[in-house]
C-alpha cells in the first residue's frame, strides 16, 4: 500500500540526494518523484511563501527520480531516502487542545509522572467532570465557569488553564531541520519509562500566517517527564529524532482543503517487537480551539517567522489501556512500529529507539545554505 493514498493531489516533500550530499525538493507525479529544485525556490520554505503555490509545484520541470513505493521503502543511508518534508520553518505545536487528552494531561500532573497513580486519579478525576469539558469552547464564558467549578473540586490545573481558558498552549517542538521523516527511527529520550505517540495534522503556514498545507506528524510524547512539572517541557518534547513529519506536504487547492483537516481522522497503529498490538485515533471535529485560531496565536504582531512555520496540532488520543502492568498504562519499548493515517495525508511510519541511538542531527541551516550554494542553488 502506497505511503500517499490520493495521488490526485498536489504534493510537496523532500528527499536526501547521495549524488548531491543534500537534500532536494520533490513532487508527486503519476505514482513517481521528480525532482523539482530550482534557484527560483531552492527550498520547501521558498515555495510555502509564493503567492500560487499549487500553481508554481503544477508547472515546475522536474526530473524524474523513481516510484514513490521504491524510494518510500529506502532508508536513511540509502543513495535516495524521503526527509522530513519542511526545511527552514519553525516547528511549533500546540497542546491540550482536545478535552479527553487535556484530562489525561491533568492525571499525568496529579500522578507526577508516577503511572502506578495515575488510574486511581483518572477514576476521581472521572467522577467529578465526566464529559463535561468534551464540546467547551476554550475561552468561553461557559469555559470560565467550569473552571471556577474545577477549583472548587481542587482539580484545577495548569492543563486546563491552557485547555478551556482564553490562551493556547504552543511551544517549540524541534529546532529548524531537526524533524524526521517516514521511515525514520523516532527517538525517546533514554530517562523516559512512561511515554505514547501523537497522531497530529501539522500545518504548513506561510511567514504572513497563511496555511498553505497540511501533513501528517508523530508529537513523540513523554508523559513522566512532563508530569513531574510543566518546566520540564522541553525535555519532554524535544530531543534527537523526537519530532516525525510527513509523508509530504499536501498543498491546498480546489480538492483539498482546510476544511478537509477540520474533518480528518487520524488511525494509528502500535506493532511491537513482541507481538503487541495497539489501535486509536483521534477526531479533528472534536478539537477545541480551531486551526485558524491555532494559527492566529502562534504568528501575529506579537511574534513573526520570517520563513514560516510547521504546527503540530495537538491530537486526541491518549493511551490509557496496560500494555504490562495493570494500572500502569500504555508505555513504548524499542523497536515499537508506529504507523498514523489519514484519509487526503497517507501514511507516516517510524519505528522507536532511544534518542541516543537514533542517527545524531548533523545537517544544520548551515550545512543547507554550504550545500545549496555549492550546487548554484543560491
Amino acid at each position: 500500500m502506497s505511503i500517499i493514498d490520493d495521488p490526485t493531489g498536489v504534493y510537496i516533500g523532500r528527499v536526501w540526494l547521495a549524488e548531491a550530499n543534500g537534500p532536494a525538493i520533490v513532487t508527486l507525479r503519476d505514482g513517481a518523484l521528480f525532482d523539482i529544485t530550482d534557484r527560483a525556490a531552492p527550498t520547501v520554505r521558498d515555495i510555502c511563501e509564493m503567492a500560487d503555490p499549487v500553481a508554481y509545484v503544477r508547472n515546475a520541470e522536474g526530473r524524474f527520480l523513481g516510484p514513490l513505493d521504491d524510494i518510500a521503502a529506502a532508508r536513511p543511508g540509502d543513495p535516495v531516502h524521503l526527509l522530513s518534508p519542511c526545511d527552514l520553518q519553525a516547528i511549533k505545536a500546540c497542546g491540550v487542545t482536545f478535552a479527553r487528552s487535556m484530562v489525561e494531561r491533568v492525571i499525568e500532573e496529579k500522578a507526577a509522572g508516577d503511572p502506578k497513580k495515575a488510574e486511581t486519579i483518572r477514576a476521581r478525576i472521572g467522577e467529578k467532570i465526566g464529559d463535561s469539558l468534551k464540546n467547551l469552547e476554550a475561552g468561553s464564558p461557559a469555559a470560565a465557569r467550569v473552571k471556577e467549578a474545577l477549583i472548587e473540586e481542587g482539580l484545577w490545573s495548569q492543563y486546563l488553564e491552557v485547555g478551556i481558558g482564553p490562551d493556547a498552549e504552543v511551544f517549540s517542538k524541534a529546532q529548524v531541520l531537526s524533524s524526521v521523516g517516514p521511515g525514520a527511527d523516532v527517538g525517546l529520550h533514554p530517562v523516559s519509562q512512561w511515554n505514547n505517540p501523537e497522531p497530529e495534522i501539522v500545518l504548513a503556514v506561510s511567514s504572513t500566517g497563511r496555511i498553505v498545507g497540511a501533513a501528517l506528524g508523530n508529537d513523540v510524547n513523554l508523559r513522566d517527564v512532563e508530569g513531574r512539572s510543566a518546566l520540564l517541557l522541553g525535555k519532554a518534547k524535544d530531543n534527537n529524532a523526537s519530532a516525525a513529519i510527513g509523508p509530504m506536504i499536501r498543498l491546498f487547492d480546489d480538492r483539498f482543503k482546510l476544511d478537509d483537516v477540520r474533518r480528518a481522522e487520524l488511525r494509528l497503529t502500535v506493532e511491537g517487537e513482541d507481538g503487541y498490538t495497539m489501535t486509536g485515533h483521534s477526531s479533528m471535529s472534536e478539537i477545541s480551539r480551531d486551526p485558524e485560531l491555532l494559527v492566529a496565536q502562534t504568528i501575529g504582531t506579537h511574534h513573526q517567522y520570517p520563513d514560516g512555520f510547521m504546527l503540530y496540532l495537538g491530537t486526541l488520543f491518549a493511551p490509557t489501556e496496560d500494555r504490562d502492568v495493570k494500572g500502569e498504562g500504555f508505555t513504548h519499548k524499542i523497536g515499537d512500529r508506529v504507523t498514523i493515517e489519514a484519509q487526503g495525508l497517507g501514511r507516516l511510519t517510524n519505528t522507536v529507539r532511544l534518542s541516543t541511538a537514533c542517527p545524531p542531527w548533523t545537517f544544520g541551516i548551515r550545512a543547507l545554505m554550504t550545500n545549496l550554494s555549492e550546487r548554484d542553488l543560491i
